[in-house]
């Protein structure tokens, strides 16, 4: 009697439940076909398809897996190690390769065609790759267009390249956040990449971006360098098409630290600054990387426009075991570059925001700026440019703002961007070479240029155009209130991450000690500090950088003011610039 009166009960609920909560339109496509959601994978066939298998070395086993999308492009899947079977509805991610006739014109590995190639690590331990081939539509082979890219799983994640498997799109620079990317760059990881179709490229064991390695010293699954090396090419045309040769030399460096190692989830990109190398480098041929499983089936090579890629068994690139004595020890220079990034708002790799040696106040991409790169922040970071690379790379704290400088550096400029109200933002436009910036551009903002007039390496002079007018209101010279230039070097070749850490750590509490002396010497002037009550509460290594400076320089200029109104003598005020710029107050206090 119970169970029956249950049994009333269950179907009495059910009259109230919505009809569409307990079934569901049958639709023989994959469920992430149409909505809203990121497809991970590539949307299989419909259900009920059946593919074509291919036999192509007789030996009983598919090596060929014809098959489409959910939405009808045609693909098929290369086994490169034996195990697709008869039945098998798509290929193996671990040592196969998926070739995807975008076109539709019955070629799967022809012009404006998607390949992507997955090969396992080998029994002597060589990480697993992921080759990413996009060829150039037909129309574009007088362009740099297309990819050619390998993605190198040294850390072991099987994390790869990303890809819209809906519109076939790279999205190799999506993240989620503001800094997590899809693409493996956490960690100690790597990739080679350039924006060419194979068939276009001299030599497929060399490459453009060759390589572009992340390190994680502290071995949290974050990067905190960065060493891209660059293989510019040559381009030349031959026929109807323009090639790109590649040298087999590296000559474009960047290596870039996260000085203050503050990188978390949430925050997985925060390098602070960036030292860049240009000339005519280092030969790099002779540094080879191999895995067996590189060669896929010969018997496939037919199925490629260029089937060289999947011919080579090495590739040539530094590693992150020999990147940086290459640089150093190997490396011929011509010019160093250097940007810090003053406003800490950088969620990529500090390259992008690489400052160049032109124009201070022109702003925007290709405007001739030192903003010049388009994906360089308009304002807010600090570049210095040593011309003739004197200075070897070599770095020094100065006296006159406590932070690091280029040694050799002939000049500078920082665009102060006090409150990173311009940050470089990514990944909302995509051009196929990555996002660029989306925000809108400054129309003024305050500079400082730094100047070595005497050439020995050291700035001596300081200019100042804080209304943002683009005329330097003020100039600081060293040796006109006879203060000495000259600073201990930083022999960068010999530091190692950690001691880029404890550097940063030494400057930011230098800053911090001096903002408290600087506070002092306020007090005595009765000057009514809580003002700056905002910057008094430093809570890490890059707040005590930060709110250090600018606590010192506006308590300093507070007390300049406070001399002018008192009509204060020449020397007194010459004092108080002696003491700030030296950073020894007792030049003023006596």
């Amino acid at each position: 009697m119970k169970r029956e009166v249950l049994s009333y009960f269950l179907l009495f609920l059910l009259m109230f439940v919505p009809i569409n909560a307990i079934t569901q339109t049958r639709d023989s496509t994959y469920w992430n076909t149409r909505t809203l959601l990121f497809p991970f994978r590539f949307p299989p066939a419909p259900i009920g398809h059946s593919p074509r298998y291919i036999d192509l070395n007789g030996d009983g086993k598919p090596e060929i897996l014809q098959t489409i999308t959910a939405s009808g492009i045609p693909i098929q899947w290369i086994d490169d190690d034996g195990s697709m079977n008869y039945g098998d509805l798509e290929g193996s991610t671990k040592n196969g390769c998926l070739m995807i006739d975008l076109n539709q014109d019955g070629f799967y590995g022809g012009y404006g065609d998607l390949i992507i190639d997955w090969i396992a690590a080998d029994e002597d331990g060589n990480p697993a790759m992921m080759v990413i081939v996009e060829n150039c539509k037909e129309n574009e082979k007088m362009k740099s267009s297309g990819h050619y890219m390998w993605v190198i799983d040294t850390d072991h994640d099987n994390i790869m390249g990303c890809i819209d498997w809906l519109t076939f799109q790279l999205r190799n620079w999506l993240h989620s956040g503001t800094s997590n990317f899809f693409t493996d760059y956490h960690g100690q990881t790597a990739f080679l990449k350039i924006h060419e179709s194979p068939e276009k490229i001299n030599d497929l064991r060399l490459n453009w971006e060759t390589p572009f390695l992340f390190y994680d010293p502290d071995h949290d699954g974050l990067t905190e360098m960065a060493i891209r090396l660059l293989d510019t090419p040559k381009h030349e045309v031959v026929g109807k098409q323009r090639n790109a040769n590649l040298k087999g030399r590296i000559d474009w460096v960047s290596i870039s630290w996260d000085m203050d190692n503050d990188n978390a989830p949430g925050n997985e990109f925060d390098l602070d600054m960036t030292l860049h190398f240009k000339g005519p480098g280092f030969d790099y041929t002779d540094q080879r990387h191999t895995n067996k499983n590189m060669r896929g089936l010969s018997e496939a090579d037919s199925l490629f426009m260029d089937p060289r890629w999947r011919q080579i068994t090495e590739l040539h690139y530094p590693d992150h075991d020999n990147a940086w004595n290459l640089i150093f020890q190997r490396g011929q220079w011509d010019e160093t570059w250097f940007t810090y990034d003053e406003d800490d708002d950088c969620n990529r790799w500090e390259r992008v925001e690489m400052y160049h040696p032109l124009n201070p106040f022109n702003v925007g991409p290709w405007k001739g700026g030192v903003d010049n790169n388009a994906q360089s922040d308009p304002a807010g970071d600090r570049g210095e440019w040593d011309r003739d690379n004197s200075g070897k790379g070599q770095f020094y704290v100065s006296r006159f703002d406590g932070r690091i400088h280029l040694y050799g550096a002939e000049d500078g400029i920082w665009r102060i961007d006090q409150f990173s109200q311009f940050y470089q933002g990514m990944g909302l436009l995509y051009d196929g070479y990555g996002p660029e910036r989306i925000r809108k551009e400054p129309e003024c903002f305050a500079t400082v240029r730094y100047t070595d007039v005497d050439q020995n390496g050291f700035f001596d002079q300081i200019e100042y155009d804080l209304d943002g007018d683009t005329l330097f209101e003020t100039k600081i010279s060293l040796h006109e209130l006879g203060l000495e230039d000259t600073c201990e070097l930083i022999q960068t070749a010999n530091l190692s991450y950690n001691d880029f850490c404890h550097l940063q750590k030494k400057v930011s509490d230098d800053m911090w000690a001096h903002a408290l002396k600087v506070l002092e010497i306020a007090k005595k002037y009765e000057l009514e500090t809580s003002w700056y009550a905002v910057m008094m509460h430093p809570r890490s290594i890059r707040e005590r950088y930060h709110y250090g400076y600018w606590l010192a320089f506006y308590l300093y200029k507070d007390i300049e003011y406070i001399l002018l109104n008192r009509q204060a003598s020449m020397e007194e005020l010459k004092n108080l610039h002696r003491a700030y710029y030296s950073r020894n107050w007792s030049l003023f206090e006596t």
